[in-house]
């Protein structure tokens, strides 16, 4: 890529105003210091010292990365950016973990409820006629739509 000397004076204030605008929002770690480097040769005086980078760097990532990045001390803008990723890695895998178990969970409450929920609607509908059974439906999901019924959409 071009140095930024060459670039026309409102190109570089338009890019150093994205540098400083700068937020990770729903870039990963990677992308958004990818992004930050780049954007950091428009604004050199916000980066001029390896404290102001890690400063910036920092104010631009997503909050509960910055929660964990700012209880550290770095002594480079590369250990910090090393354990942003890190971090970033670690929310990644435990968030998926955690939506493995509420799955799990709600497959293994489902199949409990449901069982529970017919007994006490036969229960209800046999109330004072003897034993009187009453099949429950299979529900199969709706091909146009993908919700669970007993008969057509």
């Amino acid at each position: 890529m071009m140095d930024a000397q060459y670039y026309p004076r409102d190109v570089k204030s338009a890019k150093e105003q994205e540098s400083l605008r700068l937020k990770q929002c729903q870039m990963s770690v990677i992308e958004y210091a990818a992004k930050f480097n780049e954007l950091s040769r428009f604004a050199p005086n916000q980066v001029a010292t390896e404290e102001m980078k890690m400063d910036h760097f920092e104010q631009g990532l997503k909050g509960h990365i910055k929660r964990m990045i700012a209880a550290h001390v770095f002594t480079s803008f590369q250990e910090m950016y090393q354990r942003a990723v890190k971090i970033a890695r670690v929310i990644a895998e435990t968030e998926a973990e955690s939506r493995k178990i509420g799955l799990a969970k709600r497959k293994f409450n489902h199949g409990e409820s449901s069982a529970q929920g017919s007994n006490k609607i036969s229960n209800f509908n046999n109330r004072g006629k003897g034993k009187q059974f009453v099949p429950r439906q299979e529900l199969e999901p709706c091909n146009q739509c993908g919700r669970m019924y007993s008969g057509q959409c």
